[in-house]
């Protein structure tokens, strides 16, 4: 019972204005998610956990509005009341009490009424026009048009092209993780027209995503990284997501899609035409002589005569396919070895993506941008490899699973068990005992730490570990997901 009125009260507080708005831009203003988000919310008090609103000039609009919208209709309630005991209206306490409890689902819900007319009537034309006219821009312009797809490892590859190429090229790469049609629109204008390569990467989000993306892009080069289970929340299973993805390669002449196939979860999709690469070479070129550490990774290409020694500031034996694959591209494109050698010794992990930093004397591996099992599968390979005073694995689980939640989180604590870690840290949540069972089944003999305060963890990480440790983090939950 208490729990019930606590979770009532908190719709009446003075802060429920701010949770709101909190949690429409958490959702990136789409009211769908965020409807669905309001509903199974016990306690609005608690929506925000891992971070707090960002006070830009459109959620100080949003709060001022719903903060005064709400204010006005309990005044009215309070009206409506009022006239009952001036004994002008026998209904007013009725009436009264229901406007005051109705207001703050009232207007949960009417705070996404201007933002989809917005959308519907002046974003979403604004948007369809300015990609109408990047097609042009595309197909107009002379470079090479490489376009990068994948569940997972894009941004990566996308960065280690753009670092090796600039070596020898004028590059010009989608921003971040800029990767949806607008994205692409808005890096077109920007382009200076001169450019020899550009890169685009690609997001999937729904089904047909990715071949309207290349519809719009006209790309001449296709790179496929890997297909896992993500954004099964709109693809009906990993089939579907696979096909959306794999839809780049028809954009493209024969023997200009190329496909990593490290993974096997990737080779249903592949075919003759596709070149591939994997851990043991790329395009003719052998590896050897690979060496892992948390400085970097360096290994030794091979093509009859030629021999590249190359070092690179990426971590982990994922990247080998990747990084023998760029050098191999590179030169394939007129770079030369000493460029291609220059090019590969500037790269260093990138934000949140197996970025190693030391904490306390402990080696701390942010691995948190992380969101498929193939990520999981390399993070822990990495964490088996190193040697460390202990190890601590820390994960909240993985999200937009779909059907797929179970069975792949059994196999990330299966992963896990592997890996051998001292310490496992689970951020409690709906993952939590799928997670547990795949320790379990794998028999895992170490602590299992079961925490219920993510914020508080990661803000006191050094108060966790020692001097000597190796703590992976891999993947993290924003507020909207529980």
């Amino acid at each position: 019972m208490k729990r019930l009125i606590a979770s009532l009260w908190s719709m009446y507080r003075p802060r429920y204005a701010r949770a709101v708005v909190y949690m429409l831009q958490s959702s990136e203003y789409h009211a769908g998610p965020y409807l669905r988000w309001w509903w199974r919310t016990n306690n609005f008090n608690r929506v925000a956990v891992r971070r707090n609103l960002n006070r830009t000039k459109a959620a100080k609009l949003l709060m001022i509005a719903v903060g005064l919208g709400m204010g006005l209709e309990y005044a009215l309630g309070a009206l409506c009341i009022l006239t009952y005991f001036m004994g002008n209206n026998d209904f007013g306490v009725q009436l009264g009490l229901i406007v005051i409890l109705l207001t703050p689902i009232v207007w949960a819900h009417l705070v996404v009424v201007p933002l989809e007319l917005g959308r519907w009537f002046i974003v979403r034309p604004r948007e369809q026009r300015y990609i109408a006219e990047s097609r042009g821009i595309f197909a107009n312009h002379a470079a090479i048009k490489i376009a990068i797809a994948g569940s997972y490892g894009k941004t990566s590859m996308k960065e280690l092209l753009s670092t090796v190429l600039s070596e020898a090229k004028n590059v010009a790469a989608t921003p971040g993780n800029k990767n949806v049609a607008i994205s692409h629109a808005y890096f077109a204008k920007r382009l200076a027209g001169n450019e020899d390569v550009i890169i685009i990467e690609y997001g999937e989000g729904e089904p047909g995503d990715v071949a309207r993306f290349a519809a719009n892009t006209k790309p001449t080069h296709a790179i496929v990284t890997g297909v896992a289970p993500a954004h099964l929340d709109q693809y009906k299973n990993l089939q579907q997501a696979g096909e959306d993805i794999f839809s780049v390669a028809n954009s493209v002449p024969e023997g200009q899609a190329y496909v990593n196939t490290v993974a096997d979860s990737i080779k249903p999709f592949t075919h003759q035409g596709h070149v591939h690469f994997d851990e043991q070479g790329a395009l003719g070129y052998k590896v050897s002589n690979v060496k892992i550490s948390l400085t970097g990774t360096s290994l030794v290409l091979t093509k009859g005569t030629q021999k590249l020694r190359l070092q690179s500031g990426l971590v982990g034996r994922h990247q080998v396919a990747t990084l023998a694959f760029v050098a191999a591209f590179a030169l394939q494109l007129g770079l030369t070895p000493e460029q291609v050698t220059a090019g590969i010794a500037k790269t260093k992990p990138y934000e949140h993506r197996m970025q190693p930093y030391q904490l306390g004397g402990a080696w701390i591996i942010d691995d948190t941008y992380n969101g498929n099992i193939e990520g999981i599968r390399a993070g822990t390979r990495l964490l088996a490899e190193l040697d460390a005073r202990r190890k601590i694995y820390v994960t909240p689980g993985l999200v937009d699973q779909g059907i797929e939640t179970e069975p792949v989180h059994v196999t990330m604590g299966e992963l896990i068990a592997l890996a051998k870690p001292d310490i496992v840290v689970l951020m409690a949540n709906s993952t939590t005992p799928h997670i547990e069972k795949g320790l379990n089944l794998a028999k895992y003999g170490g602590e299992v730490r079961i925490e219920h305060n993510p914020l508080h963890f990661y803000q006191n990480l050094d108060q966790f570990v020692a001097a000597g440790d190796v703590v992976l983090m891999q993947n993290d939950w924003t507020d909207n997901y529980r």
